[in-house]
């Protein structure tokens, strides 16, 4: 039997599911997996060959489940591991796949690993995290450097019990482990292979990139003169060779072809694919593709992912044609992100809709896997600006507006401080957007769950749901399913070199893909207004191409050198050989 020529991820696509936010189905206010099973048929009929659900081990949640107390246990908001069973059947049973997010930067210092470790300096399982004493400045004790931790304040927490200080990247309830010790690595390929042998048909891993931190731990430049505690990336993110990451089916006793694993990770601050080439290549054997940063930093400042700084067409432009040059995930929204039809489209009355599906067919004419978010199919936007902060629930938002004010007060000395401009920008980029509860139906709050949400549902869910879109052949959720099966039909927008084209203009991005004897063209209007646009440069001339998607209408459009594209419109081309 012949091998594939390319591995089934490749043209894939993953649906990514926040369970906590996804579908109540016992009325706590809390999505579970029962939800989740509840909705399959919804998922398969979207086109969705993937199901990636974000952290549902038990976990204390200080970081929404991103703190596990036990890798090997389903937290019981979520249901049980006969639960988690019962998904996996239904999920294969439909042809779908299951994959699990994977954190182990870090635990929860609530996991009995961390327990032990910090019990004391003598105890087996010290050195699974790392440990330092504190230094002494002035007569007065500081932690062992000046790194800052990503959610704000010191990357260090001081243990009175033994007087050491433990690193935590994140926050003090995730305590990284300390990969350069082997006992540790081997645990990690144990709770893998936990999940395989159970059935799992891959792992979504957790800024993976942060797993080597620099030897000495030393001090972090200072570049920000307001506070102690300085971004300390460099010395963490890539900060040597990766460590041996072997991919995870050779990890367990089968071979191959028992556990064809998806393996996707997470590298948050690395804007430079050749930095992450090494992780994707065949010959090195660590993952199949990685999640990159550089177009979800595109609109962020130095000060803060939360605080928007302005993005043009040709900043994007070159990110994507850069990345198109490795495997990577292809995406636009996950958990992590603001929602995209707000943040690189219009969520107008007049334009979200339009706007939402242009946006569908920049995802889908790419080259690498594709990544939908839970509700990026309904075009799902940000919840308005006029909620306060008591609605903000995630640690990152929380912990960044508590320092500023603080700073504010202090500086300002009272109490009472004008923040309208931080929460300005929470409304534009906080994760926090990504996290409200599904939009199911007109009930109340939105046929998430019959008792009171743990988030507050987005205000528009009268109008704007799933249960309202789905026999409707011109909503987004309708366009969504044609796009999934466009990319699907044409293996050229899968697999297809990319070119760039009109590469200066500031409201068009265009583009061609080139696989064998079949190439596509794609055109999409970034902006609000009429534009024409040249194809002179399209290598062949335009002659043959034939309408296969669009964002205005089914119909057929004719394609001429010169084309009046409308607001916000996307369409898609593709010819077959030219013939002499």
């Amino acid at each position: 039997m012949s091998k594939p020529p390319h591995p089934w991820w490749k043209s894939a696509t993953v649906y990514q599911i926040y369970p906590s936010s996804f579908l109540d189905a016992n009325g706590d206010g809390t999505g579970d997996l029962a939800g989740i099973i509840a909705k399959l048929d919804y998922l398969k009929d979207l086109g969705v060959d993937v199901i990636w659900l974000s952290p549902i081990y038990r976990s204390p949640l200080a970081d929404m489940g991103y703190d596990i107390s036990d890798y090997e246990d389903i937290d019981s908001r979520y249901g049980t591991l006969e639960d988690w069973d019962r998904l996996l059947e239904g999920a294969h049973a439909r042809g779908m796949k299951l994959m699990m997010d994977l954190v182990v930067n870090h635990t929860s210092d609530e996991h009995a690993w961390f327990t032990a470790s910090k019990s004391s300096k003598n105890d087996p399982k010290r050195d699974w995290y790392i440990w330092r004493p504190g230094k002494v400045v002035d007569g007065e004790e500081l932690p062992p450097n000046n790194w800052k931790s990503v959610f704000q304040g010191s990357a260090w927490e001081r243990d009175s019990a033994t007087g050491e200080y433990y690193l935590h990247l994140f926050v003090s309830k995730q305590p990284d482990l300390n990969w350069d010790n082997p006992v540790v690595r081997s645990a990690v390929w144990d709770v893998m292979r936990f999940w395989v042998r159970r059935g799992c048909d891959g792992f979504r891993m957790d800024v993976i990139n942060f797993i080597s931190k620099t030897d000495g731990l030393p001090d972090a430049p200072l570049v920000d003169h307001t506070q102690y505690y300085q971004p300390a990336c460099m010395y963490y993110v890539l900060s040597r060779a990766p460590l041996p990451f072997p991919r995870l089916l050779r990890l367990t006793n089968g071979t191959p072809t028992d556990h064809d694993l998806i393996t996707v990770g997470e590298t948050p601050f690395t804007h430079e694919a050749s930095e992450l080439a090494a992780y994707v290549l065949p010959q090195n054997r660590e993952l199949d593709m990685v999640f990159h940063f550089e177009l979800m930093d595109i609109d962020s400042s130095s000060e803060s992912p939360l605080i928007t700084k302005p993005w043009t067409l040709r900043e994007l432009k070159a990110i994507i044609s850069r990345w198109q040059q490795v495997h990577a995930r292809i995406y636009i929204e996950n958990h992590d992100q603001a929602r995209s039809v707000s943040r690189f489209g219009n969520d107008s009355a007049q334009w979200r809709a339009v706007s939402a599906k242009m946006l569908a067919i920049f995802e889908v004419t790419q080259a690498g896997t594709l990544y939908v978010y839970q509700g990026q199919e309904l075009g799902i936007k940000n919840f308005p600006q006029t909620w306060g902060i008591e609605e903000y629930k995630d640690v990152a938002s929380q912990n960044y507006w508590n320092l500023i004010k603080e700073q504010r007060q202090k500086a300002q000395g009272k109490e009472d401080v004008e923040m309208s401009d931080l929460l300005d920008g929470f409304a534009r980029k906080a994760r926090d957007h990504a996290r409200t509860p599904m939009q199911w139906n007109a009930s109340p709050h939105g046929g998430f769950t019959t008792g009171t949400p743990w988030m507050r549902v987005n205000d528009d869910y009268r109008e704007w749901n799933a249960e309202q879109q789905i026999d409707d052949e011109t909503s987004v959720h309708a366009f969504w399913k044609r796009a999934l099966k466009v990319r699907k039909t044409h293996d050229v927008l899968i697999y297809g070199d990319f070119v760039m084209l009109l590469e200066t203009h500031e409201q068009v991005f265009a583009y061609t893909r080139n696989y064998g004897s079949t190439s596509a063209l794609v055109l999409l209007n970034f902006k609000e207004g009429k534009v024409e646009i040249d194809l002179g440069e399209v290598v062949g001339g335009v002659t043959g191409y034939t309408f296969a998607l669009g964002n205005y209408e089914n119909e057929a459009i004719g394609l001429e050198e010169k084309v009046t594209l409308r607001d916000y419109e996307g369409r898609v081309y593709v010819r077959e050989a030219l013939l002499d």
